[in-house]
């Protein structure tokens, strides 16, 4: 048997022949057929060997490696293949197919590797529990115990053994070929145990199952058996409550229109909840289920108000400001408008045609109906960006107004679970469904204006990204079939208007925001804020004070007051907080009795709220050298920043406090203090290297340019800052401590410089142009490339300050540094007056 054979192979699908072993199987394919015929007219002999993958006809690479050499120990022959009996003899590993009309196999017998010392204690000892194992699975099983005795007894080699055991194994297909090819007996005595071992622990554990699942289906048996005598009986006496309210439920389900699918789920449920008892969790779960399922609204929706005069009121009533947002609500509506008179003729037409045919034709007119509402339904998914307090919530509550649809407001903040988004699957317990099913439930129509307020601030955790699952609630291509977990049935958001609203837009992911249009909040003048105090804020205060009848008014003063010496944000809520601050105090000391001046001036206001708790930068009253003024942005809205320079020769310099930040630069050193970011420190580097560069050009002393340290700091040091804004103002600040010549006082500067000295554009122009007008700017220096973002201004700003647009340094320095006879201010602003002079000399600069 040590010679190379060659033999017809029989491939095997799913099954392994292990030699001692006697296999039946049936054959049915004819190359395998042809395979039996030419053993059988020789010597009985094949290759049995499993097969990789299951197909029809395989090859030498969908075959093993190791088959056994068995012999047909008998044939049968009936309708549905032949029957062959299979005995392994000895393993075989093949040296090569050899394919053709029957496919052969060249051969190499292999023998059993034996144990080192086959009396060793620990190979007996594996010997043993093996095959008492065996024994043990055998009766788990149910396998006769003298069929067990038997097999024992008859098979006494440890390899023979191990092989028969293998045979019986419900093992996967690998493991088993595995086991094939293991030729050494101890390692292949080894590998049954575990097999064995494990199948020991999934027969008890699988017993335990059954007959736990037995005892609970003869309980649940019983407990129907009872409850429906129970229900008879109560039938009987007419106090069927249980099948009235069923009925009520089974009622409220076949009015709705549902999808075919939707249907199936539906009435698949109700049948099981039919066939559940009555106190039983499961009824109480599918039961909560089915109620969900009939309180949604799938077929009710409100109907538009189009009337654009009327949306244009509300809003206008509602909200003072916001134009851009204003007109892009109309515009929306206009759209919907236009679509309803093209769409209405072509879907009347439909239903016309519909009603005209015979009664079947009736749900294509319904059809018509859907589609010419899906066709309108379709439209923006608004996001609103803006600093606090500026009307992004409030003003979603008036588009719905001026819709006439139905509102409904979801926050998001803190969120970090994607089940609040798309609800809990049943499985578990206390399941619900996610935020955009209860918030529709509670519309009670599936066209509201549906607004997620605060979508910034989402979190994530290990329960998901629910960023990631309004993905499909915010794409109008996909939000037609929405699927909740909890409901496991499609619903249509598609008529949905759904609005979003931010504060930091860095925060929302791209393919979220990606999705949705993006309409920013800008933050509110002055002026624009004492409007809304006077329409909306002091009426509503008066209100909730109960003063609305006592004749009390603000002065415009007073209103100003507020704004400007106790309040500092982008929007009213502060303001409204300090008008109600001052209407409080008022209702008390009415209430006391006190005589009480009714009108609110400044006075009053300071004595109701204390001393002034904002006291916002102005700008500078004298033109100072090394001081500059630059203009930031925060979402509490904008404001100026003075940028302090000063320079001084190295060798008076003994010592450096260990706290400063040096950086050497050749020799020439750089002291940053005011809790700098990284990019304002790198725009410091390059203001000063700049500087270095074209000292001649700019009138810089050569003293000036030697040993020296430069030293730029921003007050407020408690304050992090960062940004590239702040570069023209830091290098106007050292150039004009290094060369001596003052910044006028008037000029506020914004923009981000480069090392050739060119002026780069900048975010949040608005709101620093607000703040450096409320600071007391009169001319402000802005990138050449913002120069389009003048139009967001309100035209009062645009007409009380210059605006000059510049594109280098050298155009910033020409404005802003007054010659060195001038540093003394005493004719300087006669000089650099806006709009004349020097301002409109300067080459390539833009005058506004």
């Amino acid at each position: 048997m040590s010679e190379r054979q060659t033999l017809p192979v029989i491939p095997l699908r799913g099954a392994v022949v292990f030699p001692g072993v006697s296999v039946p199987i049936t054959v049915g394919r004819a190359f395998t057929l042809k395979a039996i015929e030419e053993a059988s007219r020789g010597d009985q002999l094949v290759l049995a060997v499993a097969q990789r993958q299951n197909v029809d006809k395989p090859g030498a690479a969908e075959l093993f490696d190791t088959g056994v050499i068995a012999r047909i120990a008998h044939i049968q022959r009936g309708q549905n293949g032949v029957q062959l009996l299979l005995e392994g003899q000895t393993r075989a590993k093949v040296i090569e197919y050899r394919a053709g009309e029957v496919l052969h196999a060249v051969v190499l017998p292999l023998s059993d590797v034996p144990a080192l010392q086959p009396d060793d204690p620990n190979f007996l000892a594996l010997f043993k529990e093996t095959r008492e194992r065996a024994v043990e699975l055998g009766k788990e099983r149910g396998v006769p115990e003298e069929f067990l005795t038997r097999l024992v007894e008859q098979v006494s080699e440890p390899g023979a053994f191990a092989d028969t055991v293998a045979a019986y194994l419900e093992i996967e297909l690998g493991d088993k070929q595995e086991l094939l090819e293991t030729t050494s007996v101890e390692d292949r005595l080894r590998r049954v145990l575990v097999h064995v071992q494990r199948q020991i622990t999934q027969q008890k554990a699988q017993d335990k199952i059954k007959e736990q699942v037995q005892e609970e289906l003869g309980e649940r048996q019983r407990e129907m058996f009872l409850r429906q005598q129970m229900r008879a009986i109560q039938k009987e006496l007419g106090d069927d409550q249980e099948g009235e309210g069923l009925g009520e439920l089974r009622e409220r389900l076949a009015k709705l229109e549902l999808s075919k699918d939707a249907r199936t789920e539906v009435d698949r449920e109700l049948a099981r909840l039919e066939r559940s008892g009555r106190e039983s969790s499961e009824a109480q779960v599918i039961r909560n289920y089915l109620e969900w399922i009939a309180e949604l609204p799938w077929n009710t929706r409100s109907d538009d108000n189009l009337d654009l005069k009327h949306a244009t009121a509300v809003l206008e009533d509602d909200h003072h400001g916001l134009e851009e947002v204003k007109d892009r609500v109309l515009e929306f509506l206009a759209v919907r408008q236009l679509r309803a008179k093209q769409l209405a003729q072509t879907a009347d037409t439909q239903v016309a045609g519909a009603q005209h045919s015979d009664a079947t034709s009736a749900p294509q007119a319904q059809d018509a109906k859907e589609r010419k509402a899906r066709a309108m339904a379709k439209g923006p998914i608004l996001l609103f960006v803006g600093p606090p307090g500026v009307g992004k919530t409030s003003i979603g509550k008036s588009i719905a107004r001026s819709l006439g649809r139905e509102y409904v407001r979801v926050a998001l903040g803190g969120v970090r679970d994607e089940a609040d988004i798309r609800g809990h699957r049943r499985t578990y317990v206390g399941a619900m469904p996610g935020r955009i099913v209860q918030g529709l439930k509670q519309a009670g129509t599936r066209n509201p204006v549906f607004l997620l307020d605060e979508i910034d601030k989402l979190g994530a955790s290990y329960q998901g990204n629910p960023a990631s699952a309004l993905l499909e609630v915010l794409d109008p291509a996909q939000n037609d079939t929405f699927t909740d977990h909890y409901l496991n049935i499609p619903f249509d958001l598609s008529e949905v208007l759904f609005i979003a609203t931010a504060n930091f837009i860095e925060n929302i992911p791209a393919p979220l925001l990606d999705r949705m249009e993006v309409v920013e909040f800008a933050g509110y003048t002055e002026r624009e804020k004492a409007e809304i105090a006077k329409r909306y804020l002091v009426p509503r205060q008066l209100e909730e004070a109960g003063l609305a009848t006592e004749g009390v008014r603000f002065t415009d003063d007073a209103l100003t007051s507020i704004i400007s010496r106790y309040t500092r944000e982008s929007g009213v809520r502060q303001l409204e907080r300090r008008i109600g601050g001052v209407t409080r105090k008022l209702a008390r000391k009415l209430a006391v009795g006190d005589d009480v001046d009714r009108t609110v001036s400044p006075d009053a206001v300071r004595e109701m709220l204390g001393r002034p708790k904002v006291h916002p930068e102005r700008a500078n009253e004298n033109n100072e050298v090394g001081v500059a003024t630059g203009m930031y942005y925060t979402p509490a809205g904008g404001d100026i920043m003075f940028v302090e320079a000063s320079v001084r020769r190295l060798q008076d310099f003994r010592g450096a406090d260990a706290s400063l930040q040096v950086t050497g630069w050749g020799n020439v050193s750089l002291i940053l203090t005011g809790q700098l970011g990284d990019v304002m420190k790198e725009s410091a580097r390059a203001a000063l290297t700049y500087a270095a560069t074209h000292g001649e050009q700019l009138h810089i002393p050569h003293d000036r340019l030697g040993s020296i340290e430069a030293h730029i700091h921003v007050p407020a040091g408690a304050i992090p800052k960062d940004g590239p804004s702040a570069g023209v103002a830091m290098a106007t600040a050292l150039v004009s401590a290094m060369s001596g010549r003052a910044v006028r006082k008037d000029v506020a500067m914004t923009g981000e410089v480069t090392l050739r000295g060119h002026v780069l554009p900048i975010g949040g122009l608005k709101e620093k142009v607000l703040g450096a007008h409320r600071a007391g700017i009169k001319h402000v220096l802005l990138p050449r490339d913002n120069e389009a973002d003048l139009d967001d201004l309100p035209a009062e700003i645009r007409a009380s300050l210059q605006f000059t647009c510049v594109g280098t340094l050298d155009e910033v320095f020409d404005i802003a540094l007054l010659p060195a006879a001038d540093a003394d201010g005493s004719h300087a602003s006669q000089a650099r007056a806006p709009g004349v002079g020097a301002a409109d000399a300067t080459p390539g600069a833009t005058t506004h």
